[in-house]
This record gives C-alpha cells, sequence and structure tokens, in this order.
C-alpha cells in the first residue's frame, strides 16, 4: 500500500514532535508499505525544524520519505502563524501535486490539527481513487473557540467548522486520539461506524537500550538533588499556559521544605514567566532545564522519584487525553501525580499514581506527600504497574497495524 499522510506539524526523533506520523510511518514501511509524509519546513513543535532548499525538499528517515513544503517562521497564534498554515496548503495542491503524481496513493490521511488539510486529503484521494481518513488529534475549531473566546463567525473559525464538518460527511473513516470524541464528530455529521479510537503509543525498543548520558547540565542538577538526599519531582514537556504549572510552582513553595526538588524540562512560551514566579517565590530547590532530544528521555526519567502533569480546567477534556509525555512517566516505571478533569484516566485505569483537581496547589501538595510517605518498594510497585499498562495496551507496532485494519474496513 502507498500511504499519503498528510501533517504539518510532522516530526522525527532527530527533529522533535510530532513524533506520531514516524513512528506509524516507520512501521507501515517496515510492514512493506511506501509512506510519504508532506510537511510544513517550520513548526513551533520541533526541537530543530530541517533545512531546506527551494520550495520543496525531499528526505528519508529511516525508510520513510519525508517531503518539507517551506513555510514561512512565525511566534504565537497570530496572523504569522496563519500565514504559515496558509502557505503549506497553498504549496500542497501546487508544489506537491507532480511528487503526489508520482506517488499515486492508495491511502491518504489528513492529521494536522487543523481541519483545513482535510479538503486537500480529499482532493488527492478522489484523483487517485484512494480511501481517505481525518485523523483528529485536538478538537478544532473548538479548541481556539474554547479556549481562546473566538467566536464561531470569525473567518477563520467559520473556515475551520466547514473543514470540518466536510469531514465528517466524506472520510472513509475518522480516527481520534480522544477515546470520548465520537458525540461530538456525530454532531458534525460523521456515520458512528466510520470512529475509530486508536491512542498515541511507545517504542518500546527505546525503552530497553542502555542508558544514554545527559547533557552536563542535566547531570549536574540531578547530582546536586541525590547529594542532598532529596526527593526529586520531575516535569518534562512543554511550558504552555495549558499546562498550569504555575500551581505546581506555586506547591513548590511548602514542598521544599519537605525535602522535596523539583526539576521541569521543556521550554514554551511560559516558561520565562514561570522563572520568574519562582524567583519571586525565593525557590532554591526548583530547577527550570533546556528541552532534550527523545532518545535521552529514558535516562532522564529513571533519575526521578515521581513525575508531575497537569493540566488548566478546560471543557476541552471532556473528549479525553493522550499525552505522550504521560505514557513516558508510565514507561519510566514512575509513580504519577495526575492533576486534570478528563473523560479518560490512563493514571486511575493502571492504579499508576494519584488524580487531582486541575490547578489546585493544596492538591499537588497532599499527593506529593502521599508518595513520600510510601516505602521505596511500593512506589517502584505503583511505577510498574503503569509501565506494565502501557506495554500491554500503547505499543506502536499494534496501534500501527490495527490503523491499517480499521482504515481499511468499510
Amino acid at each position: 500500500m502507498r500511504i499519503l499522510l498528510i501533517n504539518h506539524y510532522a516530526g522525527s526523533p532527530g527533529h522533535g514532535m510530532e513524533y506520531r506520523p514516524y513512528y506509524f510511518a516507520r512501521e507501515w514501511v517496515r510492514a512493506g508499505h511506501s509512506v510519504l509524509i508532506v510537511a510544513a519546513s517550520f513548526s513551533h513543535l520541533r526541537q530543530k525544524n530541517p533545512d531546506v532548499r527551494g520550495t520543496l525538499t525531499c528526505e528519508t528517515i529511516d525508510g520513510v520519505d519525508y517531503l518539507w513544503v517551506r513555510t514561512p517562521r512565525y511566534s504565537g497564534n497570530g496572523a504569522s502563524r496563519v500565514a504559515n498554515m496558509v502557505t503549506f496548503l497553498v504549496r500542497l495542491y501546487g508544489a506537491c501535486r507532480k511528487s503526489i503524481a508520482e506517488f499515486r496513493p492508495d491511502l491518504v490521511i489528513a492529521s494536522s490539527t487543523y481541519t483545513w488539510d482535510n479538503w486537500s486529503a480529499a482532493h488527492f484521494a478522489r484523483k487517485y481513487g484512494a480511501r481517505y481518513v481525518y485523523e483528529l488529534h485536538d478538537v478544532w475549531p473548538l479548541t481556539p473557540m474554547e479556549l481562546a473566546g473566538m467566536s464561531r463567525w470569525h473567518p477563520f473559525v467559520w473556515t475551520l467548522q466547514k473543514a470540518e464538518d466536510f469531514a465528517c460527511r466524506t472520510a472513509n473513516k475518522v480516527v481520534s486520539l480522544l477515546p470520548a470524541a465520537q458525540p461530538h464528530l456525530t454532531e458534525r455529521g460523521m456515520p458512528p461506524e466510520r470512529f475509530a479510537y486508536i491512542p498515541n503509543g511507545v517504542v518500546l525498543s527505546e525503552w530497553t537500550r542502555g542508558v544514554e548520558q545527559l547533557p552536563l547540565l542535566h547531570r549536574e542538577a540531578i547530582d546536586q538533588v541525590r547529594r542532598q538526599g532529596r526527593f526529586l519531582l520531575g516535569y518534562l514537556g512543554g511550558h504552555a499556559l495549558s499546562n498550569a504549572l504555575h500551581t505546581l510552582i506555586e506547591a513548590a513553595v511548602f514542598l521544599e521544605r519537605q525535602n522535596v526538588s523539583i526539576i521541569l524540562v521543556g521550554e514554551g512560551v511560559e516558561k520565562e514567566r514561570l522563572v520568574r514566579l519562582a524567583k519571586a517565590l525565593g525557590l532554591q530547590h526548583t530547577v527550570f532545564l533546556p528541552s532534550i532530544p527523545k532518545a535521552l528521555v529514558p535516562s532522564l526519567l529513571t533519575a526521578m522519584d515521581a513525575c508531575y502533569i497537569g493540566w488548566s480546567r478546560s471543557p476541552l477534556y471532556r473528549f479525553g487525553i493522550c499525552p505522550n509525555k504521560l505514557l513516558d512517566y508510565m514507561m519510566a516505571a514512575k509513580p504519577v501525580i495526575q492533576a486534570i478533569e478528563a473523560a479518560n484516566n490512563l493514571v486511575a485505569e493502571a492504579a499508576c499514581g494519584i488524580t487531582i483537581p486541575p490547578e489546585n496547589t493544596a492538591a499537588i501538595i497532599d499527593a506529593a506527600e502521599k508518595l513520600i510517605r510510601l516505602s521505596p518498594a511500593e512506589r517502584q510497585a505503583m511505577g510498574q504497574r503503569g509501565k506494565d499498562y502501557v506495554t500491554a495496551h500503547h505499543d506502536y507496532t499494534v496501534l500501527a497495524q490495527h490503523f491499517l485494519e480499521v482504515v481499511s474496513e468499510n
């Protein structure tokens, strides 16, 4: 099978997020299929964007063919980001047409978070007699409406809604990372039998190879905590408003007095503000560190005693969640403090940690104290349950095969 995967933000282990397109594509190639990923040259999600030469640049990564489409840089969520999206879509129809014609896909997947690429995916599917799949990551345009307060009549939102409705009516299958998205999609015109839930996953082999050495800055921060004999609570991921990390920083005022150190690893628009907040609160054992390559994530998480993940309170989570960093925490066999109200709860299902209400400083403190009071053996058993759960339900090798099985069904 020849699979065309349109994902504006697609990355790779060398580029950074998004990883899901790469991992699925690599498994499909190993199974004997051909995969062409079409992605934008610039994404705010990547740690490193590709080097591009001209309008289009071809690259093969572990057998997966990438077609990088040159797009302008942007910052924030304003007009420059919209210009980046529009440039990608225009060139998808124009500059990419020859490459896609030579590829002649049997399956076309629209998977760019925003919904506009569904028109392009459907166009190419019709032209080459291929099946057309809409892969839903976040529920757009509800996300900008409910998080940013945008009007449904705003041209940006209105056209996103038109594209979502089109996809729900016409796609052969709608694959969602969110387990509770089916009722919403049905309301937008999707026949219920076309829905399939396929969550994010992990690559088990990445967790069985030897521990790789962390950068000096990260090693020194961890070594200092160990020398002081303090309990280490870690956070790995984006520093965005949606992560509500200010509550973790506020909790640190009390937790530091309880012999807890907190290490936050990652980047994001909120990081500078969070660093200022920590300084204003006089925190001495809360450390902010740069992001690391994905290959080093197991080494970093191995050093933690427990991990934290949180979100702001939002009605969007009524559709469910499936964050990569939570799966990483669980694969590292670490107890998890999770601050969320959502339709699903992997931590509770796996019994691998403590779930608390979002944006609640006192609840973070209480959860951390409960983990500290456990014996090392009890924390190890709790973390192991998470690892066992992910191994059983989130292996990318199994998920990739399941993806092709469900999208091939009538």
